[in-house]
């Protein structure tokens, strides 16, 4: 498992059409040594759905990873910052 972080967060707010969505990915490695893509999205303030994808290497794992969030982005979703995490800039 590579040491790159693979964790992300992204929401859309519409208040007009009444929408507020969150959508959050991280790769992570599973007890045989295999890599897990997991997701979890759904209305803020929700725990949401889960899904789990499982991958034999981390670069198709890392791929669908950057594949899922092209698509949320085309469709507006915007990064969350984690609380943690010092402003850019």
């Amino acid at each position: 498992m590579s040491t790159q972080p693979y964790h992300l967060r992204v929401q859309r707010i519409d208040p007009a059409k009444n929408m507020a969505r969150f959508y959050a990915m991280s790769i992570e490695p599973t007890l045989f040594g295999d890599t897990s893509l997991v997701r979890n999205w759904g209305r803020i303030g929700t725990h949401g759905q889960w899904r789990v994808d499982l991958f034999a290497h981390e670069t198709q794992a890392a791929d669908h990873f950057l594949a899922l969030l092209r698509k949320k982005r085309r469709k507006g979703y915007k990064l969350v910052r984690h609380r943690d995490e010092p402003p850019r800039g």
